[in-house]
């Protein structure tokens, strides 16, 4: 059993992460991103993804990389935008759900994605109850994961100690100032179990499974 008694704040991204890539959400928003590169850009769509997925790549989102290039985005009109898909693929997470809730202290949802994508998503599995609140893009002005300054505010503005604090991520590099900080990692997805990074201290493939098996503070759970 994977021990974590010394955690008592608990940070979840939310995309790929609270529920499994295989449900492809993602790809319906990468879609819709490819949507609106093409429209500003007026380019034909395998040059708008070239420049979308450049962004992501360079600035940590693609909506980042707009703004730093001074498109004239709304970065709201962005993320309504982008997000305006179905969740059909998703369903009721009863074990995750419970898994969750022997977590003692705090959860959190630390997201690049809005709040109200945050808030669907959640709602749709049935765990929004789960969480304490979402720390989202806008809550960090903006700038994404893995920025060192965006740790900096969410841990300002929750109040999040390094040290009793449980990241959890699909992706690695967002994982990487997470560990600089002080926090226990934890990567998530098909692909974790593969990761010989020295700053991943766990890693599962199965999310609900993982926090049902931990080894948590039983006096707070």
């Amino acid at each position: 059993m994977t021990d974590l008694t010394h955690i008592d704040t608990w940070l979840f991204d939310l995309d790929n992460t609270l529920y499994p890539v295989e449900s492809e959400v993602m790809t319906l928003v990468a879609g819709r991103m490819t949507d609106f590169m093409e429209k500003i850009t007026g380019l034909p769509r395998d040059q708008a993804r070239a420049i979308q997925k450049s962004y992501y790549e360079e600035h940590g989102t693609t909506l980042a990389g707009l703004m730093a290039n001074n498109h004239g985005v709304d970065p709201e009109d962005f993320l309504t935008t982008v997000h305006d898909i179905s969740l059909d693929a998703l369903s009721p997470a009863p074990a995750l759900l419970a898994g969750l809730q022997r977590l003692p202290g705090r959860r959190l949802v630390f997201t690049n994605g809005s709040a109200a994508h945050a808030v669907r998503v959640l709602e749709r599995m049935e765990i929004a109850h789960a969480f304490e609140d979402i720390f989202h893009i806008a809550s960090a002005d903006y700038i994404p994961k893995p920025a060192r300054s965006t740790f900096e505010k969410m841990m300002t503005l929750h109040a999040v100690g390094a040290e009793g604090a449980a990241f959890f991520e699909d992706s690695e590099k967002n994982l990487a100032p997470a560990a600089e900080l002080g926090m226990t990692t934890v990567l998530v997805g098909p692909h974790a179990a593969a990761s010989t990074a020295a700053f991943i201290n766990h890693r599962t493939n199965d999310l609900a499974a993982f926090l049902n098996g931990a080894r948590v503070r039983e006096s707070d759970a």
